[in-house]
Formats: structure tokens, sequence, C-alpha cells
């Protein structure tokens, strides 16, 4: 366990840097460049790192590197090699994000967003469930190369998809030439003037870090504190997981979340910390698959008043920035947050890891509760004659 700990630790160090390079210079190109050329040069080279990926797997290249972290701790080359591949990947899909997200409101009217996003997501979500439920299979009776295959054959899949959008996706040229760098800083200067959206940065910052801290060590949750080895209950879990996200994209558009982003927000990330806690306890795959299903909900209804409130409130000009301060407070962060939960691991074990990140995320939600006034206030009316500009807060 100790030694799968350090693995997963240097996995997250790997991406750690090159995602939080791309991360805070995404959202200055998806506002600088054309939306659907960046998306399908972005996602050629996801395809790239997960062709790389599995052709190291199958080569299987032999070799230890002994690394000093622990008496006799090694790491295969063919691991080592592994990692600059998941960077190229975690980086690429970094950079993607703001610029599919910006995307979004050139193809939908205002008022239908929360559901719009709650669609998308909710089949991204099923997909994934489904292909992670498969390669949990594939897992179990084939080498681990071949899983990978599955992963190619949607990121192919998405690089045709982009091939047939027929909208105009382009931005319109700013009147000033400045660096891309620059115009990266002022994203974060307009997130700066909006309190509101800087609270919800700071939420996802510290929520996502402490998510990752617990679920990197999932294969370890399910292997040593589930006592259950074969590949297949990794699969479920994460499947489970991943249904339940896509529950919580598709329902909480019914909610009428709108007027009160903000408080539901809050609500929900409490309810998250409740959940990882909720794995902490339980000792039975036939418990934890509930509660993880339940636990994946929370962050899917977040991401859908999230999405739907910055792209509602944020003018098209500098709504990929905006996003790309998200991609630097929270999804950046989360190799940080595996690397955290590597080192925690193998000091408190994989339950002390789930009720740490757990009640971590409760405290905090309390604390947004109590004190992050301007996020309460949060909510918007959507009009579909504002064209995604104008909005009035509550």
């Amino acid at each position: 366990m100790a030694f799968g700990a350090y693995a997963l630790t240097l996995l997250g160090l790997s991406s750690a840097v090159p995602t939080l390079v791309g991360a805070f210079f995404s959202g200055a190109l998806a506002d600088r460049y054309d939306r659907g050329r960046l998306m399908r040069a972005v996602n050629l080279v996801s395809l790239l790192g997960v062709t790389a990926a599995a052709a190291d797997l199958i080569v299987a290249p032999g070799g230890r590197l002994y690394l000093p972290l622990a008496s006799g701790f090694y790491l295969p080359v063919g691991v080592v090699l592994l990692y600059p591949c998941w960077a190229t990947i975690v980086a690429s899909a970094t950079v993607f994000r703001p610029a599919y997200n910006s995307s979004i409101p050139r193809l939908v009217d205002p008022v239908q967003l929360g559901r719009a996003n709650g669609i998308i997501y909710t089949t991204a979500a099923i997909v994934s469930a489904a292909a992670t439920l498969l390669v949990g299979v594939v897992l179990t009776v084939a080498p681990e190369g071949d899983a990978l295959a599955l992963s190619f054959v949607l990121f192919f899949g998405t690089q045709l998809a982009l091939l047939f959008v027929d909208a105009d996706l382009s931005v319109s040229p700013s009147r000033t030439r400045r660096s891309v760098a620059r115009d990266a800083l002022d994203g974060f200067a307009y997130l700066g003037r909006r309190r509101e959206l800087l609270e919800i940065t700071l939420a996802a910052l510290l929520t996502n870090f402490l998510s990752a801290v617990a679920l990197v060590e999932l294969g370890l949750y399910v292997g040593s504190w589930l006592g259950l080895t074969q590949g297949i209950w990794y699969g479920a879990m994460v499947a489970a997981s991943t249904l339940g996200v896509a529950v919580g994209f598709s329902v909480i558009p019914r909610f009428r979340f709108e007027p009160h982003a903000g408080r539901a927000i809050i609500g929900l990330t409490l309810a998250m910390g409740v959940g990882l806690l909720g794995l902490g306890l339980v000792h039975s795959i036939w418990l934890a698959l509930p509660v993880i299903f339940a636990y994946g909900m929370m962050p899917g209804m977040i991401m859908t008043v999230f999405l739907s409130t910055v792209q509602a409130t944020v003018p098209d000009a500098m709504m990929g920035r905006v996003f790309s301060a998200d991609e630097v407070g929270s999804y950046a962060l989360v190799p940080f947050g595996q690397t955290a939960g590597g080192v925690l691991t193998s000091t408190v074990g994989v339950q002390g890891t789930y009720l740490a990140a757990g009640g971590a995320i409760v405290v905090f939600a309390l604390v947004m509760g109590a004190s992050f006034g301007a996020l309460r206030r949060l909510g918007f009316h959507p009009r579909e004659a504002d064209g995604g500009a104008g909005v009035a807060a509550s």
C-alpha cells in the first residue's frame, strides 16, 4: 500500500506544473483564437498522449528505477514513462475546457443554459460511467494496455465530432495588440472585481483539492480498505460515482436554482463532505457503492450551477478567462491534491485520508455559509433577450 501511495504521489506531481501553466493561459487562448480550432488542436494532443501511454503499456519496457522515498521503493521503467503521457493528457484537457464551456452560450439561449449544461454533462457522465465500468472488466481479464484502447476511441470520436461542428466559434479580435500573458492577467483582474465569482473560485480550489486527496486513493480504498483486488470492483466504484454525477447534472435544472445559485453551491459542498465521511465509515462494497453514487451527485450539480451562472453573467469576450481562473483555482490544483493524498495515506492510512478530507470539506462549507456573503447573495434571472450578457443579480 505504501509503494502504491508513493507512486500515486509522483503521478500527481508529474502533471502539476504543466496543468498549472496550461490553466493560466487556457482562458486567454479561448478569448483570443477561434474556439473550434483551439478545441480540435488541443484534443489532438490528448489523443497523442493516450496513444503514447497505450504503446508504453503494451511494450512494457523492463528495468526498475529506485527512489529514496522508502526502503526498497522502486518504480518500473514502464510506469515512469507513463507520467509524461499523463501530464500531456491532463494539461491538454485543462486547456480544452474553457474553450468548450465558453462556446455553449453561442448555441443556447440564456434561459436554457441550465438545461443545456445538464443534458451535455449528463450524457458525458453516462458515457464515462459505462466506459469506466468496461475498463474495470478489461483490467480483470486482459493486459492494462488494452484498457486504453477505449480512451483512444473516445478521444478519436471527440475529434471527429469537432470536425462536424457547424457553428461560428470565432472570437472578435482585440483592438489592441497584447501578449497572451497580459490577456490572462486581465482575466484574473476581472475576477477580483466580481467578488461572488472569486468566492466560487476559492470554494472550488479547496473542495477539488480535498476531493482529489481522497479520490486518487480510490484504488487503494477498494483494494486495502474493502479488501477487493479484482479490477471490476474498482471500475464499479468509479462507474457508480460517475453515474451519480450524471444524475446530478440531470436533476439540478429542475430545482430552478438560478435565483439562489450561491446558496445552492454552499449546501451541495456540505453534502460532498458528508459523502466522503461516509466512505470512510463504511466497510462493505454494497454500502460503499450507494454512498459514492450519492457523493457523485454533488459535483455534478455544483458544476451545472457554476457553468450556467458564469455563462449567463460574464461577457463573451471575458468568459474564457473566467473559466481559466477556475481551472487555475480548482482543476490545476487537483494534481497537488493527488500528491497530498499519497503522503497522507502513507501516514494515516486509507480510512484516515477519507475521514480527514471529508471532515475538512464539511468545516469549509460551514465557513462558506457564515462568511461568503457575496456568494450567498449570488443569483440571476435569465432573460432570453439578453444574449447571455445582461443579468439581474439577487
